[in-house]
């Protein structure tokens, strides 16, 4: 059964279509790239996904069970993700405390339960304390852990996203440009998370990214849209082969894959 399935995804934004007509399918466990140039309709196409924006018509079916109309957090309640292409952080908050943030979404306690500190709470507390330190060391933000957000660098921020995302437990993880701003450095730091949300954690992961080298070494399958419109989907080899990729989007540049 294909763990993500796009059947006909359209979306129109007053007269002019920002996606036409879009067929997609992920399997588990893949890391699925989505690229093309800018105002492709790549981000249109995860806000569908993620529930933040309604498709004009088509459907979405995640893990045999149709979304289409779910609102967001009903999505993320069902193990869909997002990491957006702008860090978006508690700045002055610890990020240790970001990530509680996140655990707290799927918390069970109640105002009461907070307001009188009930022994239940407390040990709950502990347990999310737990957890965060688990995932800030996860991915490799432990000893930072009491540091503010705003205090980190570009790259340990986008990091701290990713930890604040992981937080929700998520089965597919869509990830809006992932190394945007990052140094060689830091973008081989998260490449090597990336993978290791698959092979370690069982992640299912849909990027979109830029950076076609890092795409074409992370990616199991591709799909290339232009003007909105799906013209090519395969392996990295198949997508650098491709002359119709070439010519919309790659240009003469296929070199530099």
């Amino acid at each position: 059964m294909t763990f993500l399935e796009i059947n006909g995804l359209t979306k129109l934004f007053g007269g002019l279509a920002a996606v036409t007509e879009l067929d997609i399918s992920v399997d588990q466990g893949k890391i699925f790239g989505l690229i093309g140039p800018n105002g492709a309709g790549k981000s249109t196409v995860l806000n569908m996904i993620s529930g933040t924006i309604k498709p004009t018509r088509g459907r979405i079916v995640f893990n045999g069970e149709e979304i289409t109309n779910f609102p967001s957090h009903q999505r993320a309640q069902r193990g869909i993700g997002r990491v957006f292409q702008e860090d978006i952080l508690f700045e002055n908050f610890s990020a240790l405390e970001n990530v509680k943030v996140g655990l707290h979404l799927r918390s069970s306690n109640n105002f009461a339960d907070v307001f009188f500190r009930a022994r239940s709470t407390r040990i709950q507390e502990k347990k999310l304390n737990e957890i965060a330190l688990s995932i800030l060391e996860f991915v490799g933000l432990k000893e930072y852990s009491n540091e503010f957000a705003v205090n980190l660098p570009h790259g340990r921020q986008r990091l701290l996203s990713l930890a604040i995302a992981l937080a929700i437990q998520p089965q597919l993880l869509l990830l809006d440009e992932p190394l945007t701003g990052m140094n060689p450095k830091e973008i081989e730091v998260m490449l090597t998370m990336i993978r290791s949300l698959r092979e370690q954690r069982g992640i299912t992961c849909m990027l979109i990214e830029h950076n076609l080298k890092a795409v074409m070494g992370l990616c199991d399958r591709i799909a290339v849209l232009n003007f909105g419109k799906k013209i090519a989907e395969g392996s990295p080899e198949e997508i650098v082969e491709n002359q119709t990729v070439i010519e919309a989007y790659l240009g003469t540049e296929e070199d530099d894959i």
